[in-house]
């Protein structure tokens, strides 16, 4: 491999106040310096990518720019840690797709302290279809049961269920044994949401916003991916002792809410960060998703594109209109 090496990449510039993202030509020379230099196979597609390809400078700051906060490929190079050429192995996190070029090219250079070892009977494609979204989600399931939830408690409710997160948190709790009900918006998902595992499936008007600081306790735990007034409006109807596992801002970062119950009902709010723990707390999820947290109804759902379906893929993102799990193959 030499620094003139060729790559294909998607990438994001500025023009005239517009962002555009376009397939070019790079060269393994316009990387960042760092310690292992992998061929890139397969990534996957999450909010985060949508916001930095619309420029969004809160996830990147400087353009042009390769998105992609996910990828999965073979090593070529490696100057430092364990890895050698060859190794399996997938990244996600840190600055991977934000300020570092991503996952939307076939070529990335990352620290070897964000590379995870592929885990045993996975592929790049299989790890992609979980990505960041499935560790997340992952990472939710984890602390809930950190936190002792168990089935027997009573029902455990999932918001923004159809989206990739929720989806993957949802089949995870029915494999588990928890009976779990689905909170989403896209009635149209309703039986694809019951094919993961939800006994039932509700509206978005569950988590409508009221005045009153407390409702009627219905669900004995929760996992919440998209923040706003549906977090502050679940955290009102969980069980005494009951957790709830936050992990997203689809509807905003502001969260509107008394202590009461944290007061009154000794609940608990528990965030979660997949993006900067450490590659332990990664790996522990990554080993549980490809062993006794696997949802093959994910995986057999997954949609596979290239890069030139990825406008529009990312669009449907920031327009809420996006389901289930899209993997980018960049052989496609």
């Amino acid at each position: 491999m030499t620094d003139t090496t060729e790559f294909k990449a998607w990438r994001v510039e500025e023009s005239d106040g517009e962002y555009v993202g376009s397939e070019q030509t790079l060269r393994v020379s316009d990387l960042p310096e760092n310690e292992v230099l992998i061929r890139v196979t397969h990534s996957s597609l999450n909010y985060k990518d949508a916001l930095s390809a619309s420029g969004n400078k809160g996830v990147t700051r400087e353009f042009p720019h390769t998105p992609g906060i996910d990828a999965a490929g073979e090593v070529v190079e490696a100057s430092a840690g364990p890895l050698s050429a060859g190794d399996q192995v997938l990244v996600t996190g840190y600055d991977l797709g934000m300020n570092t070029d991503g996952g939307f090219g076939e070529f990335i250079r990352v620290p070897a302290a964000w590379c995870v070892p592929m885990p045993a009977g996975w592929d790049a494609r299989k790890a992609m279809i979980y990505g960041t979204a499935g560790l997340t989600a992952g990472l939710c399931v984890k602390k809930l049961l950190a936190m002792g939830a168990a089935p027997e408690q009573g029902r455990v409710v999932v918001s923004g269920a159809s989206g990739a997160v929720g989806s993957v948190a949802v089949e995870i709790l029915a494999g588990l044994g928890f009976e779990v009900v689905a909170v989403s918006g896209k009635a149209e998902h309703a039986d694809s949401l019951k094919k993961l595992g939800a006994s039932e499936v509700l509206g978005r008007e569950t988590f409508e916003s009221t005045k009153k600081p407390m409702l009627k306790p219905v669900f004995a735990n929760g996992i919440d991916t998209v923040g706003g007034g549906p977090l502050a409006e679940m955290l009102k109807q969980i069980l005494p002792g009951g957790s709830v596992s936050c992990c997203g801002l689809v509807a905003g970062p502001q969260l509107e809410t008394t202590v009461l119950p944290f007061i009154l009902r000794g609940n608990n709010l528990l965030g979660v960060d997949s993006v900067e723990i450490p590659l332990a707390e990664k790996q522990i999820v990554w080993s549980r998703l490809a062993g006794e947290w696997a949802c093959p109804q994910t995986e057999a759902s997954a949609r596979d594109i290239g890069r030139s379906e990825l406008q529009s893929a990312l669009n449907a993102f920031l327009k809420g209109q996006s389901s289930g799990k899209i993997v980018l193959d960049h052989s496609r």
